[in-house]
């Protein structure tokens, strides 16, 4: 497309400027990346913060469990991305989300419950591990997958930026401010868990399935 003078010479005002893009951009946002993201960070991030500062396992023990969980859960990235290769990317991140929601609170209950079993508490964690490579693992793909060829680069930035840095990035902060503020130690799920299925119904009903899209249009 460069080749031929068909790239955007304005893709800021095209991604966000023409509303049916826009439009496009954000179900990208609130059905996908948003609940992607706080996945993503519960799983990886607030499970060590919960642990840590929480359930107050020992140091080196939490980081134990959570290396662990990840390095036993990381093949699975490839797995749910060539998984929805066949089946679809929707299908996938739509299970991950409304399956993180429905288990985060027995999953953290059940971490309390057995704190001093270093063993469960990676087994725990490695199931939050999943869920983070469902949603995952098929993003990349979907995002590239969507948007216009000529347009792609920028039309993806903001829903995958935004859905990561500041959904997700903001996770363990809200989680434990709301912990700290309520002296619940599940109350911070809240948040992941509202995202979650949000997610899962704008996506359910408005995310365009991708995979089978032509990758290459203008």
């Amino acid at each position: 497309m460069k080749s031929s003078g068909k790239t955007s010479l304005n893709p800021i005002k095209e991604s966000f400027g023409n509303k049916a893009n826009l439009k496009l951009v954000l179900i990208a946002l609130f059905g996908a990346t948003a609940g992607q993201g706080v996945i993503w960070y519960t799983g990886q991030f607030y499970a060590l913060s919960f642990l840590e500062k929480i359930l107050k396992v020992e140091y080196t023990t939490a980081y134990t469990v959570v290396a662990v969980a990840l390095a036993l859960a990381t093949p699975f990235f490839i797995f749910f991305g060539s998984l929805s290769d066949r089946i679809g990317r929707k299908k996938i991140i739509m299970t991950g989300c409304i399956l993180a929601a429905i288990l985060y609170i027995p999953l953290y209950s059940a971490m309390a419950r057995f704190v001093n079993n270093p063993f469960m508490l990676t087994v725990f964690v490695f199931v939050q591990v999943l869920l983070v490579t469902m949603v995952y693992g098929p993003i990349a793909a979907f995002l590239v997958e969507i948007f216009p060829t000529r347009i792609r680069y920028t039309s993806m930035s903001l829903p995958y930026h935004i859905g990561n840095g500041v959904f997700g990035g903001l996770t363990p902060f809200i989680a434990s401010s709301v912990v700290a503020a309520t002296g619940n130690i599940y109350a911070g799920l809240f948040y992941p868990i509202s995202v979650a299925l949000i997610t899962f119904v704008i996506g359910s009903f408005l995310l365009p399935e991708s995979h089978k899209l032509e990758i290459e249009r203008e």
